[in-house]
């Protein structure tokens, strides 16, 4: 679901980028997909 959420973000971001539609919101998403999908991974290597 998490790998899910962060291919729409940055399809979202594309998006954004090309048609210059809302970009400041869709950086600001993708920022936050980034920290979670790090949060998540290092989390997942500590319960090993």
């Amino acid at each position: 679901m998490l790998w899910g959420l962060i291919g729409l973000v940055v399809i979202a971001w594309l998006f954004g980028f090309i048609f210059d539609v809302v970009g400041n919101l869709i950086h600001l998403l993708l920022f936050v997909a980034v920290i979670l999908f790090l949060v998540n991974l290092f989390r997942g290597r500590s319960r090993g």
